[in-house]
């Protein structure tokens, strides 16, 4: 059997002729614990991506609408899907996930389902199709789409009652069917309350763990748009952080098993216990990444108001390093306005919080350091520390079977200054690594000057001072098997 290298570098998994034609000292590490996807392996590569909340509390002021909105005040009347795109996209955002429907129930898409949506909106004169325009706009601009439809509906009369659950499969199925590929689908726990329910004007509660049978909702998902990523507390795919601030525990794991607030069942949407999600689940069953949603604004929709607090590109990048700098990914809010635009500040801070993000990684300042491993896996340079600086997630330096401490001291070949170090796992042979230092070469002896847990697809340490060395030591320090790393960086950031 032939194996390219390409395969034989992800970790393949090799036949006895294979691996004898290769070599022994050849094999690859085998794949440790709970693995990803190919479609988590995929997400978790983008790192960082844009929510864009749109609704009708855009032109009433809220946040959460509730349900009685008239349709014809939804008007944006300058709204430009390419321009918000380009601007995410300039932002350095990904993918897009849209909130095709809030809990208010108004639709941004020409619905069968109700009329509680654009159709009946000014705008084109009902003949609009957000949705469709922002999905045609990220297509063509080189983002991934996603959708958001809330499984809350405070403007539906049959809200609580089992009509309801097929009305919001249907959504979900013309979302899925009418707009092309969609990598990630998100689900809240939005679990009812006081709403106007087609006129009732009463509160309404369901049984969370039951009244959206969620496994069956989900396997709708998987049938229509097989590829995309689900999101909820409880995945399947990816899980929310815990909080709306988006910051990742300082230990992050990527497997994680979610339980109940209370811990005495598994968890569901709008019932999980906020610790768990936060830091994962060292050793869980299940691989289920953290994603850290936060908004660029106070709210998550756009208020006039707020126009003097939005996130400066210094607070971006302490989400950034607070979220994808702990293996988690980064779903940043960036709301339209009531002319169906971006707003300048927030354009503003998403452009230069890029550019520094840019400038910051651009010098890996170990890029040409000699390396010295005390150990490479059967002493073969496919599995050398050289492969931490090629660019290929594919590639990585690893140890033998029975080296599960490794070191890897960098000469720099000069006196450097740092002050900021990133470290990758080649996930897709598991989370392997749990815990390292680093540490520096000072008045002729070693000093550690960082130490940490989780690393995951991304692990960066920011230090608390800029360090001047001519020579690094990675220290492993804790590992229940041989280390598979892909990337090692060393940066300044000025």
């Amino acid at each position: 059997m032939k194996i390219t290298r390409r395969e034989f570098l992800a970790g393949s998994v090799l036949s006895l002729g294979s691996a004898y034609a290769l070599g022994k000292s050849a094999t690859p590490p085998a794949p440790f614990g709970t693995l990803p996807s190919t479609r988590q392996l995929r997400w978790q590569r983008m790192e960082t991506n844009a929510f864009v909340h749109f609704t009708v509390n855009t032109f009433t002021d809220k946040e959460w609408g509730d349900g009685d909105e008239d349709p014809t005040i939804f008007a944006p009347v300058g709204f430009d899907a390419d321009a918000i795109v380009l601007a995410l996209k300039a932002g350095g955002m990904k993918g897009v996930i849209l909130t095709c429907k809030h809990h208010d129930g108004f639709c941004l898409w020409p619905t069968k389902t109700t009329d509680h949506c654009i159709r009946l909106s000014r705008w084109k004169d009902g003949k609009g199709d957000i949705v469709g325009e922002i999905s045609k706009a990220a297509a063509q601009h080189g983002l991934k789409f996603g959708v958001y439809c809330s499984p809350w509906d405070r403007n539906n009369a049959d809200y609580g009652k089992p009509a309801y659950i097929d009305t919001y499969r249907q959504q979900l199925a013309e979302l899925l069917t009418w707009y092309g590929p969609v990598f990630e689908v998100w689900f809240d726990g939005a679990n009812g309350g006081k709403g106007y329910y087609g006129g009732a004007r009463e509160t309404r509660t369901i049984d969370k763990h039951s009244y959206y049978d969620w496994p069956d909702t989900w396997a709708l998902v998987r049938k229509l748009q097989p590829d995309a990523v689900i999101f909820s507390d409880a995945g399947p795919d990816v899980r929310w952080v815990g909080n709306e601030n988006g910051t990742a525990g300082e230990t992050c794991w990527a497997t994680c098993d979610p339980v109940s607030e209370d811990g005495s069942r598994p968890a569901v949407p709008g019932d999980a216990k906020v610790s768990v999600l936060n830091s994962g689940t060292r050793f869980g069953s299940r691989w289920l990444p953290a994603e850290c949603d936060v908004s660029i604004r106070p709210g998550w929709f756009w208020h006039e108001g707020e126009n003097s607090q939005v996130k400066t590109p210094e607070q971006l990048l302490e989400l950034y390093f607070d979220s994808v700098g702990r293996g988690a990914n980064l779903l940043l809010n960036v709301p339209p306005n009531r002319h169906g635009q971006l707003s300048p500040q927030d354009i503003s801070s998403l452009e230069r919080f890029y550019r520094q993000l840019q400038a910051i990684f651009s010098n890996n300042l170990a890029a040409e350091a000699k390396l010295k491993p005390s150990n490479v896996r059967g002493g073969n340079p496919l599995f050398s520390p050289r492969m931490l600086f090629d660019g290929n997630p594919d590639t990585y330096w690893a140890t033998d079977n029975e080296v599960l401490t490794p070191e890897l001291v960098l000469e720099l070949g000069r006196d450097c200054q740092f002050n900021l170090f990133r470290l990758r796992e080649a996930i897709q042979l598991g989370q392997r690594i749990g815990a390292f230092a680093l540490d520096a070469w000072q008045r002729e002896s070693w000093t550690q000057i960082a130490q940490a847990t989780s690393v995951g697809s991304c692990r960066l340490i920011r230090l608390p001072a800029t360090v001047e060395t001519p020579r690094l030591r990675l220290r492993i320090t804790d590992s229940p098997v041989c280390i598979a790393l892909t990337e090692l960086g060393v940066f300044l950031e000025e």
